[in-house]
């Protein structure tokens, strides 16, 4: 959950299930994971796919709308353990530990579900639910005993909705009923509202339904209610 005056951190929740309602966690802080070091930039990408229709007996072709491919957000992660950075320190170890709890939570085979983890990144008003689909590591400084202490690695993620979500969207479908949900710590207006439409785009309606004069700051336990899709159109 953000803060007034309180640096946000980029977070990233693990899932291990693609429709998102079993949470995974790094520690047993029972805390998503999130970096030491915020990323300067990210990068959206979005590609149709069109097909050439030729007409019996012409020689020009028409383009026809085929489908939207899903959007790729793309990050560079800065790891550093010189001693630069305050909420990053110098170790032994440099960065190995922090690329492995990384790439563990992010990219590695998760035995128990027989893939890697399904994530949500979440930063600012940012809610991107997918799978990292490509992971590259640049590793930049070496401490006297050969260990990396600054690394940038460059994650892709690809938009990951699940099938039910993904009909229902297409069908433009939605909830029916009001829903009645609790905030949780770390939780976002634009995170809830994608749990209950599969689309964070209602926040502001919600928050105009709640009478949410700062959307940006929930409390733990406060009630936050969803009203009927057709109603926040």
């Amino acid at each position: 959950m953000a803060q007034e005056g309180k640096l946000q951190k980029l977070m990233i929740r693990a899932y291990s299930d693609p429709t998102f309602d079993s949470e995974l966690f790094l520690a047993d802080d029972g805390k998503p994971y999130e970096v030491a070091i915020n990323p300067e930039t990210y990068s959206l990408s979005f590609k149709s796919e069109y097909a050439i229709e030729n007409a019996s007996g012409s020689s020009k072709g028409g383009v026809k709308f085929h489908r939207s491919l899903p959007e790729n957000l793309t990050l560079e992660f800065l790891f550093d353990r010189t001693g630069v950075f305050a909420d990053s320190p110098a170790q032994d170890n440099g960065v190995i530990d922090d690329l492995n709890d990384f790439k563990k939570i992010t990219y590695e085979f998760n035995g128990d579900i027989h893939s890697p983890n399904y994530l949500k990144v979440l930063w600012g008003d940012l809610l991107f639910p997918g799978v990292v689909t490509e992971f590259n590591i640049e590793y930049k400084l070496f401490n006297p005993g050969g260990k990396p202490i600054r690394a940038i690695v460059k994650v892709t993620f690809k938009n990951f909705i699940a099938e039910a979500q993904r009909a229902a969207r297409e069908k433009k479908s939605s909830p029916d009923l009001t829903h009645v949900r609790v905030v949780k710590e770390g939780d976002s207006l634009p995170l809830m509202t994608h749990r209950i439409y599969g689309d964070p785009k209602y926040y502001l309606e919600v928050a105009r339904v709640n009478g949410l004069t700062n959307f940006r700051k929930l409390t733990p336990g406060q009630k936050i209610t969803f009203p009927p899709i057709e109603k926040v159109g």
